[in-house]
């Protein structure tokens, strides 16, 4: 073999799919978006109140599903659980972990639209399961 084959042979194996995809991540993380999401989030786990309102929150959204399920639900459950995401999502500190979910989530949907144009199939709809219509 010689070093041009060589070289054509591993240039083709980096531009295969699961590198490109790996590649793709590596580069996703290093978006501005992408860091600061993980900043919020770093902030939202240090913060000693947004961690009891999450606490309280999810509590809460547990035991209404838990009534749901056992046909016990009621508006006053719902309006309850309700109630303590919208005390939860007034933090600053979720206030901004949320606009940057949002932000990131805004990224990968024009990332997905990208990938998905030479593509018959949405990409991050097909990659994210099985079995949809």
């Amino acid at each position: 073999m010689s070093i041009e084959t060589d070289a054509a042979e591993t240039a083709a194996s980096d531009d295969s799919p699961e590198e490109l995809a790996a590649r793709l991540g590596d580069a996703i993380a290093e978006t501005s978006e992408y860091r600061r999401l993980e900043e919020a989030k770093a902030a939202v786990q240090a913060d000693e109140e947004a961690q009891e309102r999450i606490s309280e929150f999810e509590q809460l959204r547990q035991e209404f599903a838990m009534a749901r399920q056992a046909g016990r639900a009621d508006e006053a459950a719902m309006r309850k659980v309700q109630e303590a995401q919208e005390a939860l999502h007034s933090l600053p500190v979720m206030s901004e972990y949320v606009a940057a979910q949002d932000e990131l989530r805004d990224r990968l949907e024009t990332l997905n639209e990208a990938v998905s144009e030479p593509l018959t199939v949405d990409f991050g709809g097909e990659a994210g399961g099985c079995c949809q219509d």
